[in-house]
């Protein structure tokens, strides 16, 4: 009988959530700049220079945040695999009742958990301790450069939605124009993420749509409270 792997969603959820926070991000920041300076009456081209520095200076932020945040739990996992090593080394004996241990509180029973531990040990030792005792595995493990790249490139292209906009609105109507097409693309984004994680499709894009439309919102007000052109 031929036995067909199962796809699971939890095996994307480390490059995913950075894809999409990086997406949101770029869409949200890069439209607030926008919107906020336009909303001052600021000229296209001041407009269109403040958005390319906002892509610029959020793409390098969100990799260079992503990268140092998943470095530390990379060190972390790292650090804890050498422990695991070494008392793997010193103590096998120690180890393999620990497995056993871990095994029994899962439910079976001594023996079979002894043996169990004991077969799998014989395989790969420090893999079972890594993923059953650690938590450690190679689908969840933290991988930084993947998401400091994928963090920095979606946000490149959520940024662009924004940029393009302002580029092609009509002068008078960028900051309206610019909201609007930041909202739908918000929604989009929102709902595809769902999607893909296996969430609600509609909630993930109300949840994204209502923080997008608040930050842009907050950046018109005090755009056009501040009224100066840039």
């Amino acid at each position: 009988m031929h036995l067909q792997g199962e796809r699971h969603k939890a095996g994307r959820i480390n490059w995913l959530r950075a894809a999409v926070l990086g997406a949101n991000d770029g869409a949200i920041s890069v439209a607030s700049l926008v919107v906020g300076v336009a909303a001052a009456g600021a000229p296209q081209h001041s407009i269109l220079l403040t958005g390319v520095a906002g892509l610029v200076a959020g793409a390098m932020s969100m990799a260079a945040g992503e990268y140092v945040s998943v470095q530390s739990q990379a060190d972390t996992e790292t650090a804890d695999l050498e422990t695991e090593k070494r008392e793997l080394e010193i103590e096998p004996e120690s180890e393999l009742a620990e497995l056993t241990a871990i095994y029994e509180n899962r439910g079976l029973d001594q023996a079979l958990a002894r043996v169990v531990a004991g077969k799998l040990m014989s395989h790969d030792a420090l893999g079972a301790h890594a993923r059953d005792e650690l938590g450690i595995t190679e689908t969840l493990r933290a991988r930084p450069i993947q998401a400091a790249l994928s963090s920095a490139g979606s946000f490149v292209a959520g940024a662009i939605i924004p940029l393009a906009t302002a580029w092609l609105a009509p002068v008078a109507l960028i900051a309206e124009v610019s909201y609007a097409t930041a909202l739908v693309a918000l929604v989009l984004l929102g709902g595809t993420a769902a999607y893909a994680g296996g969430a609600p499709v509609a909630r993930g894009a109300v949840r994204v749509a209502f923080w997008g439309a608040l930050a842009m919102g907050l950046t018109a007000g005090v755009g056009r409270l501040f009224g100066a052109t840039v």
